[in-house]
């Protein structure tokens, strides 16, 4: 069985040997043996843990509970409980699914908002009145207004209130809200349907435009969320090269 130095892992790891000590002591790998003039000695397993924790790590999406799966992942991985890892990791690529499924249904929510098959009230509603309609707070609804994704009307004695058309353009945003599209995707959306209703919505929310400064993972949910589960695919084969070859050729060398 070969043997490395924190070097020679951090090479193949392509990370700073800092970095390999790092993630030892955050309980990312397994803790390494020690040769009698003190050096770490790694093995394949931590070459393997180390890729495993790179490919978790980049994971851009980190709504719901994701991150905290992959962490628990990497923690079963460094206890060598390679089976519970795995079954960690297939929980991670439902959760993943899950997050998928209920974008793509905030699509079609949105299609049937917009296509008029949800209804909005019709009535003018005040503020207060909107917030209770739609499950909001008015701190909320006052963000959105300062990010630009709605314009409050104001009645001749000030008091700001909404029609139907804006109940309609409130649904549109907290259902994409729900769904962890960024205020930016749903900006952008939003003035695409005012110029083209039947715009391909999918398409307009993962497709940030050239004068869009910073982008965020949220302005491509989609595109994020697909990048992830073959990550989490890409993790479940290294757990199962680990388990069981790599680490019992581990516990021969100490």
């Amino acid at each position: 069985m070969q043997i490395y130095r924190t070097n020679e892992v951090a090479a193949k790891a392509k990370v700073h040997p800092n970095t390999v000590r790092l993630y030892e002591k955050l309980h990312f790998i397994t803790e390494a043996e020690r040769s009698k003039n003190g050096y770490r000695i790694f093995t394949d397993l931590h070459i393997c843990q180390m890729k495993l924790a790179r490919i978790g790590l980049r994971a851009e999406v980190l709504h719901h509970g994701l991150r905290n799966q992959v962490l628990s992942i990497l923690h079963l991985s460094s206890d060598c409980n390679f089976d519970e890892a795995l079954q960690a990791a297939d929980l991670y690529a439902c959760m993943i699914e899950e997050e998928i499924r209920s974008a793509h249904k905030a699509i079609d929510s949105v299609r049937a908002i917009v296509e008029g098959r949800i209804c909005p009230v019709t009535l003018e509603l005040k503020r207060q009145e909107a917030s209770r309609q739609l499950g909001l707070t008015i701190d909320t609804l006052r963000n959105w207004e300062l990010n630009g994704l709605i314009t409050t009307k104001r009645k001749v004695n000030g008091y700001r209130y909404y029609d139907g058309q804006d109940i309609q353009r409130l649904l549109i945003i907290r259902t994409l809200r729900m769904a962890n599209y960024s205020l930016m995707a749903i900006l952008r959306l939003l003035k695409h349907l005012e110029n083209d209703p039947t715009a391909n919505m999918e398409v307009v929310l993962n497709t940030p435009s050239k004068n869009e400064d910073l982008i965020s993972v949220c302005d491509q949910l989609l595109v994020s969320l697909s990048t992830s589960l073959d990550d989490a695919k890409t993790m479940k084969q290294l757990l199962i090269k680990m388990n069981p070859p790599l680490y019992h050729q581990s516990l021969k060398t100490s």
